[in-house]
């Protein structure tokens, strides 16, 4: 049986700072964004600020979940603390579709009733806002844990939203189009709506052990199948820590008479054939011929 262990701290610590950051970012631009709201009487700025407010409080315990996630293996958590950052990601996903419905909950009644809104300052605040965001959002940039993905779509989200809230307070500075306000609201929070559904399907995938997009596990099996001294392989699993570091395992069966530095050999080409696959965890369990496998043939 041979295991392998592949470890990334160094990335992993810069993904963890990168978050960090973003968590100062959106809380103290939440700040903001409440007196920039009241002052401009803009729903959709007190919507947004909101919505980052929650962002915050998510992001904050995606801080601490992504530190306490980087813990090494013990008795209780043999694989680690990776999977803590998968709940953090979790976590940030509902709690960002929970503020995008109370979004669209108060941005309904100002459709039928717009009032008037302080557009000079609503430009201000947009500018602000993508600068803010955008910097977050591009320290984010190459992170590969679905947290850091999530943490990136808030981000992202928000530069869209404040491009969209720039757009809008232009055209109110020459027109009486005040309506556009709550109609941004209920546009950028179905827009998040959509993402973050999308992520959260991904987020369940990855709680339930499906095998991460980027294994092609029939192609894996048929690269190892195709080595010399490989008569089969069965029992081939995959699943994902945290959507950036996997893990596989696999019985690889040879021939009875194998000589042992024929299946050194032939590990050595397995382990060439995983090579950056992300796969902090493999576990190659060699077989001599079919009577020798304790779980039985098959998948």
């Amino acid at each position: 049986m041979s295991h392998d262990h592949s470890h990334g701290h160094s990335h992993a610590h810069h993904g963890s700072e990168n978050i960090q950051l973003a968590f100062f970012l959106n809380l103290g631009f939440a700040i903001l964004e409440i007196i920039g709201g009241l002052w401009t009487n803009s729903l959709a700025i007190l919507s947004d600020a909101l919505h980052d407010f929650g962002d915050s409080l998510s992001l904050g315990m995606a801080w601490y979940l992504e530190r306490y996630s980087h813990k090494g293996e013990d008795a209780t958590y043999t694989y680690g603390y990776r999977r803590f950052s998968l709940l953090g990601a979790f976590l940030n996903t509902v709690i960002l579709l929970a503020g995008s419905l109370y979004m669209i909950s108060q941005a309904v009644p100002r459709l039928l009733r717009p009032e008037a809104s302080d557009a000079q300052g609503m430009l201000l605040l947009a500018l602000v806002g993508v600068a803010v965001n955008g910097y977050g959002a591009l320290r984010l940039r190459g992170e590969r844990s679905m947290h850091a993905k999530v943490v990136a779509w808030h981000l992202i989200e928000d530069v869209l939203g404040w491009l969209a809230v720039l757009v809008a307070s232009v055209v109110m500075m020459f027109t009486d189009l005040y309506i556009l306000d709550p109609i941004l609201s209920v546009l950028i929070s179905l827009y998040i709506l959509y993402n973050v559904v999308r992520n959260l399907r991904k987020t369940v995938a990855l709680f339930l052990q499906a095998v991460p997009q980027e294994l092609d596990l029939r192609a894996i099996r048929a690269q190892i199948e195709g080595l010399p001294g490989v008569q089969s392989t069965h029992h081939m699993h995959a699943w994902s820590l945290e959507g950036e570091n996997h893990v596989l395992t696999m019985h690889v069966m040879v021939a009875e008479d194998a000589a042992q530095s024929e299946v050194m050999a032939l590990r050595g080409r397995i382990r060439e054939l995983l090579r950056d696959r992300h796969l902090l965890h493999t576990t190659i369990e060699i077989e001599y011929g079919p009577d020798d496998c304790m779980l039985g043939a098959g998948n």
